[in-house]
């Protein structure tokens, strides 16, 4: 029997701490795949700051450089110069690319930094008890906003990947998803070209993926994939959002 589908080699046997139907153990998965099919895992570094996604390291069997609280754009910076040969990228939630580290993801954009931004958007606080994130949708219910966000008070969820975009450093945002195989497969695809626009040069790329997190939303998993499709979609619609580089395709 011809055996089709195998751990990648840069994924660590190690248990996922996730919680069930999370889809953090999904994108690990997807970035070991492709950075092994682009044969990287000798030049990759990747940078998790804090959040849920500050372990990664425990899981991508590649070079990493932890970083302080939203400062994952700023390392990779430095990093990036320091080893230009390096294929640099971030794996930031949405608590950290789009709050703390605001000012350090859109002038790291905006300079046209070299790096890879993977931004896990589950509009939620998922490491410190579900608090309202920046990205929580209008009406959502948080640990915070027992009530639902309410947008004259706490103001609209931020879209940081349009925003990334409407900077000249800015070569490829697109925004993704996991909640299907279809979404999954896409997912990868998008992936695999940021890393090939960093690899050519063009600038700064994100991808941000939508994320279920049942725990905090309070969701059986399935629950919690149906509402990402269904809802979240509508406030962050899913497709390439900026692509300037010239039509390449890494597929």
């Amino acid at each position: 029997m011809k055996k089709v589908y195998a751990r990648p080699r840069l994924l660590k046997k190690a248990v996922f701490h996730y919680c069930p139907g999370c889809g953090h153990s999904i994108i690990h998965r997807l970035i070991a795949e492709v950075i092994d099919e682009m044969k990287l895992g000798e030049r990759a570094i990747g940078i998790p700051p804090p959040g849920c996604s500050v372990f990664a390291y425990n899981y991508l069997d590649v070079d990493m450089a932890e970083s302080a609280h939203g400062r994952g754009a700023a390392v990779a910076t430095g990093l990036k110069r320091a080893y230009p040969e390096a294929v640099v990228f971030t794996y930031q939630g949405d608590g950290d690319l789009a709050a703390i580290g605001t000012a350090e993801t859109i002038h790291a954009a905006n300079r046209g930094e070299k790096i890879t931004a993977i931004f896990v958007n589950n509009a939620v606080y998922g490491m410190t008890g579900g608090q309202m994130a920046p990205t929580t949708i209008e009406h959502q219910t948080t640990t915070t906003t027992p009530y639902g966000r309410d947008v004259e008070i706490e103001g609209y969820p931020i879209k940081m990947s349009e925003i990334v975009a409407m900077v000249k450093g800015a070569a490829y945002v697109e925004r993704v998803a996991v909640n299907s195989p279809a979404n999954i497969r896409k997912t990868k695809k998008a992936i695999r070209k940021a890393f090939q626009t960093q690899l050519d040069g063009l600038g700064f790329a994100l991808v941000e993926i939508l994320s279920p997190c049942p725990t905090n939303w309070k969701m059986t998993s399935l629950e919690s994939w149906q509402w990402a499709g269904e809802v979240m979609t509508r406030e962050f619609p899913l497709g390439v959002i900026k692509d300037v580089t010239g039509g390449k395709d890494a597929a």
